[in-house]
C-alpha cells in the first residue's frame, strides 16, 4: 500500500493558530523559513515564524512541530521565546517567494508565483517545498487573467538569490550535503574568521551535529563566538555527554552562565554527567537511551528503534525499566537487543524477552573495564545503573572509541575545504548571529 504524505498549500496556513499539546494557543503563524538548495533539489523547511501573544516574532524549528494542516499547527510545547532574526542563507516563504516572477524551465515563459505546496517526508518530521502554483502572463499575482497551473519545484527557475547576485544559498546547500564528520573537516581547516561565519549560518541542529565531530579546541572557539543564548541552544541540541565534555573545557564562570540559559531539564542531565570522572562509565554515558516500561510491546519497541534521529548504537537495544521513564529511571529490569525484537511477535511484551542476566555497569567503572565489557559480551552499548538499581544512561561503543584513540585522531582524519569545493576566500555573505 502506498504511503500518503501530508501536503499543504501555504496560503491555507497564513495567520492560523499555533497550539501546544494541551490545546492552549501560543501564537499565530506569520511566515515559513526555508533553505534553498543546489540545482533542482526541493528547498527544506527549517521552521516557522510565530507571533506570540506579546507580538514578538519567534522561530519555531520544524522538529518542534508535530502536526500542520489547514486550521491549526500543533507543537511539542517546547518553544524558545527569543526574537526571530533571519539569517543570510534563509528565505521567507510568504515574504520572498510568493508573488515572485520566475520562469518555467521547459518553455522559458515568465510566470507569477501564487502559492507554494509543502509536503512532509515519510516517517520523518522534515518538510520540503514540493509544488509551485503559478499564473502565466505578465503582471503580479493580483492579475486576474492568465492560465494557472501547478508544477513541481524543479519545473521553475529564478528563486535563488544567486540568480540575482544576492547571496550564498548554493554554498550552504553544498555544505548541507556533507556528512557532519566531513563538514567538521571543512570547518577545521578554515581560518577562525571564516569558521565563525559558516558556523553562524548553519541551523542549530546541524551545527550541533558538526560540533560533536570537531576537536575540543575548535568546539571551544566556535562556542565562544556565538551569543550566549544561541550557544545554550547548541548545547541543548548536542548529545548530553558531548555537551558535558565541551562545557568541561570552558572556564567555570562561562560553564555556569550557559547552563543557566539552558532549559532546566537539559541542564540537569549535563550537570549530572559532569559530576562523574571523564574516563568512567558515568562520564562516558549518554542520558538518552530508549527506555520502555515492562508492559510495552515489541511493536512499540520497534517503532522507537526506527527513530531516524537515533544513532545506530543507541538504536541497537532498548532498556526495560519501571517508571519514571526518563533517566534516572525506576528499577532497571533488563535490556532487549533489536535482533531479538525482530524474532518475536509484535504483541509480545518486552519484559517477557528482556535479558535479565547481563550485569549492568556501575557509573564509576573505569574505561578499561567498560571496553572489556563490550568486547566480552559482543555489545555496542551497555547500561549504567546506580546503587539503587535506577538506569542512569548507556555507554555506546562510539564514545568508548573516542577515548581509546589518540587525542589528535580527529585532526588526522579531517578532510580539508577541498572536500566540499570550498575555499577560505569564497564569499559567504553576512551571517546573522540571532537564533
Amino acid at each position: 500500500m502506498a504511503v500518503v504524505t501530508p501536503r499543504v498549500f501555504v496560503s491555507h496556513l497564513a495567520g492560523i493558530a499555533v497550539f501546544d499539546p494541551n490545546g492552549d494557543q501560543v501564537g499565530r503563524l506569520r511566515d515559513l523559513v526555508a533553505l534553498l538548495r543546489v540545482g533542482a533539489r526541493p528547498p527544506r523547511l527549517l521552521g516557522l515564524v510565530v507571533e506570540v501573544i506579546s507580538r514578538r516574532r519567534i522561530f519555531l524549528p520544524m522538529t518542534r512541530v508535530t502536526g500542520m494542516e489547514s486550521g491549526q499547527i500543533i507543537t511539542t510545547g517546547v518553544i524558545n521565546m527569543r526574537r526571530f532574526e533571519q539569517r543570510a542563507t534563509e528565505t521567507l516563504v510568504f515574504g520572498e517567494l510568493l508573488d515572485r516572477r520566475v520562469r518555467l524551465v521547459e518553455t522559458g515563459e515568465e510566470v507569477a508565483v501564487l502559492d507554494i505546496g509543502i509536503t512532509q517526508l515519510p516517517a520523518r518530521r522534515d518538510w520540503e517545498i514540493e509544488k509551485v502554483f503559478v499564473r502565466k502572463g505578465k503582471g503580479g499575482a493580483l492579475r486576474r487573467k492568465g492560465e494557472t497551473l501547478t508544477v513541481e519545484w524543479s519545473a521553475v527557475t529564478g528563486f535563488s538569490r544567486e540568480e540575482h547576485g544576492q547571496g550564498a544559498e548554493s554554498l550552504l546547500a553544498t555544505l548541507e550535503q556533507l556528512r557532519p564528520a566531513d563538514l567538521a573537516g571543512v570547518l577545521h581547516h578554515l581560518s577562525p574568521k571564516r569558521r565563525a561565519e559558516v558556523a553562524a549560518a548553519l541551523d542549530d541542529d546541524r551545527l550541533a551535529d558538526v560540533m560533536e565531530e570537531l576537536p575540543g579546541d575548535d568546539q571551544v572557539e566556535i562556542l565562544g563566538k556565538l551569543k550566549d543564548e544561541r550557544a545554550a541552544d547548541i548545547l541543548e541540541a548536542m548529545d548530553p555527554d558531548d555537551a558535558a565534555d565541551l562545557l568541561s573545557d570552558l572556564p567555570e564562570e562561562a560553564t555556569e552562565r550557559l547552563l543557566t540559559l539552558m532549559r532546566p531539564e537539559e541542564a540537569a542531565d549535563v550537570r549530572r554527567l559532569m559530576s562523574y570522572e571523564e574516563r568512567t562509565a558515568g562520564g562516558l554515558m549518554t542520558t538518552e537511551p530508549i527506555v520502555l516500561r515492562p508492559d510495552a510491546t515489541v511493536a512499540y519497541a520497534l517503532a522507537r528503534v526506527r527513530d531516524p534521529d537515533l544513532s545506530p548504537a543507541l538504536a541497537a537495544q532498548v532498556y526495560v525499566c519501571r517508571p519514571p521513564d526518563e533517566t534516572p529511571t525506576g528499577k532497571y529490569l533488563g535490556l532487549v537487543h533489536f535482533q531479538r525484537l525482530l524474532r518475536d511477535p509484535p504483541f509480545a511484551l518486552v519484559s517477557s524477552i528482556a535479558d535479565t542476566d547481563l550485569p549492568p555497569l556501575p557509573p564509576g567503572t573505569p574505561l578499561s573495564e567498560v571496553t572489556s565489557y563490550l568486547a566480552a559480551y559482543n555489545m555496542v552499548a551497555a547500561p549504567v545503573v546506580d546503587e539503587s538499581g535506577a538506569l542512569l544512561g548507556a555507554v555506546t561503543v562510539d564514545d568508548v572509541l573516542d577515548h581509546l584513540l589518540p587525542e589528535d585522531w580527529r585532526e588526522a582524519e579531517l578532510h580539508g575545504p577541498e572536500a566540499a569545493g570550498l575555499t577560505d576566500t569564497e564569499p559567504l555573505g553576512k551571517a546573522a548571529n540571532g537564533r
